[in-house]
């Protein structure tokens, strides 16, 4: 995990982008924010990128490749999986088997997203606190 490198936010609503855009610049963290509207433009990405993400936050329903389709390709990329690059869903869609979905591929968190910016930044400051701190495997150099 590369606790300098970017944060990866697939979110196909231009509102919720500008949203988390004020949030991250509220809470002032240095990282780089990468904005994807769907699920195949992040895959490229995180296939062409030279630096390893610090986490991907991403949405569920979206054009092309959706939430779960993504999680299941990067799940099984071995390239990608050995960068242990956090996946978060943060969505408004939630129900007990959507939870159940995304917990049993491997994803570190569900996350509804909260009707207030007041409540999102919370939330996101609690997501980065918790990752920064975290240990990961390839944390040992």
């Amino acid at each position: 995990m590369n606790r300098n490198g970017d944060i990866v936010i697939i979110e196909d609503d231009k509102d919720d982008q500008f949203l988390f855009e004020e949030v991250f610049k509220e809470l002032d963290y240095p990282n780089k924010r990468v904005y994807f509207n769907d699920g195949e433009a992040a895959l490229d990405y995180l296939h062409l990128s030279t630096t390893v993400p610090f986490l991907v936050l991403s949405d569920i329903n979206m054009p092309l490749l959706n939430g779960f389709e993504l999680r299941e390709k990067l799940k099984t990329d071995a390239d990608i999986n050995l960068k242990c690059i956090p996946y978060l869903f943060f969505s408004t869609a939630l129900s007990q088997e959507m939870v159940i979905d995304a917990y049993s591929m491997s994803v570190q968190g569900f996350f509804v997203k909260p009707s207030s910016v007041l409540e999102l930044t919370a939330t996101i400051r609690i997501i980065i606190e918790y990752w920064k701190r975290c240990a990961s495997p390839n944390n040992f150099d």
